[in-house]
């Protein structure tokens, strides 16, 4: 089965504009606060169309009632319009409703002058037994192997470079997108040229994310980054990304472009490539490796141990048989960076 989701474009803007003002200035208001608590702007955005399909629905179904004045035979007309019409998935109904609830903390906590009333019941409706809709893709190396040598045959270089940039630094699309071509100078090189150690790049998080240097395996990438290295200087001259805007080099490339990118992945692949699974990837490697969680989440840089548990695709059997051989306690077999 492939990794499905359900999309829906319901906030046209013929809709939009007939949104009760109340709710629409409701929304300016909760924006304005995120910003000055330093969300960032891809934050702000998701938060601003999750709570614009709200709404919509509410336009459509619910009478545009003003959203300080829902109910919660409202929230619950919302949620099953959103399950059995809307077809969302229950993780996206969480989502949907968990932007609605951080929007009634900020009328409870910031607004209680002008809604002194007001309470936030979002969360007083439970939620939708939350089951997985989509297969996870656990790639095998050969797998993604055969799908560098297909965007190399094609000579896809960039589109190359960047599927590999993701197998072996395990980074998230928006990091991937702010790598320079600085970050992969011979100065960079670290662990007796093991890893790449790029300059602090942004990652997402609270206050407006926060700079982390990002760590790829050299030995892997370095073959996809010379090909396309040759080919961007022709493309984009002297720009400081490694994967520029194509309409504005002075950029770096957009979000929108791969995950054209993705389709383009999968599409010859014949299974679901989502960058995200790339990041299970690359922790799964490392794992298998034997490099110890807490050296795996130094370098992925997660807060917790507990992370790489959660990305490692290992199953229990094949992780406790790492220990064992021959009827034997073993130590598992370990391999440096440089020969993953």
């Amino acid at each position: 089965m492939g990794r499905k989701t359900k999309m829906n474009s319901i906030t046209s803007t013929e809709l939009l504009a007939q949104v009760n003002p109340e709710n629409t200035q409701l929304l300016e208001d909760f924006k304005d606060y995120l910003r000055s608590v330093q969300r960032s702007e891809t934050t702000i955005a998701g938060y601003e169309n999750d709570i614009q399909i709200a709404f919509v629905w509410c336009l459509q179904h619910n009478n545009n009632t003003f959203f300080v004045n829902w109910t919660k035979r409202n929230i619950v007309a919302y949620q099953n319009w959103l399950l059995n019409s809307n077809e969302n998935s229950p993780a996206r109904i969480r989502r949907l409703k968990a932007a609605l609830s951080s929007m009634s903390n900020f009328i409870e906590s910031v607004l209680d002058d002008e809604f002194p009333n007001f309470r936030n019941i979002i969360n007083k409706v439970e939620n939708p037994v939350n089951r997985p809709v989509r297969e996870k893709t656990v790639w095998e190396d050969s797998e993604l192997e055969a799908l560098l040598d297909k965007l190399v045959e094609r000579r896809d270089y960039e589109k190359a470079c960047y599927l590999a940039l993701a197998m072996y630094s395990g980074r998230r699309k928006s990091e991937l997108c702010r790598f320079k071509i600085s970050d992969f100078d011979e100065d960079k090189l670290v662990c007796g040229g093991a890893l790449y150690k790029s300059a602090p790049i942004k990652t997402k998080g609270r206050g407006g994310g926060k700079m982390i240097n990002c760590y790829t395996l050299a030995k892997k990438f370095t073959p996809y980054l010379d090909m396309w290295r040759n080919r961007r200087l022709d493309k984009y001259g002297d720009s400081e990304w490694l994967f520029p805007d194509a309409k504005n080099p002075e950029e770096h490339i957009q979000i929108s472009t791969i995950n054209s990118w993705s389709n383009t992945f999968s599409r010859l692949s014949g299974k679901p490539a989502y960058i995200h699974s790339l990041r299970h990837y690359f922790t799964t490697s490392l794992a298998k490796a034997g490099i110890p969680d807490g050296v795996i989440q130094s370098i992925v840089a997660w807060e917790s141990s507990d992370m790489v548990q959660i990305y490692k695709d290992i199953d229990t059997d094949e992780q406790i048989g790492m220990y064992f051989k021959d009827g034997d306690i073993v130590a598992p077999e370990q391999k440096g960076f440089g020969d993953l």
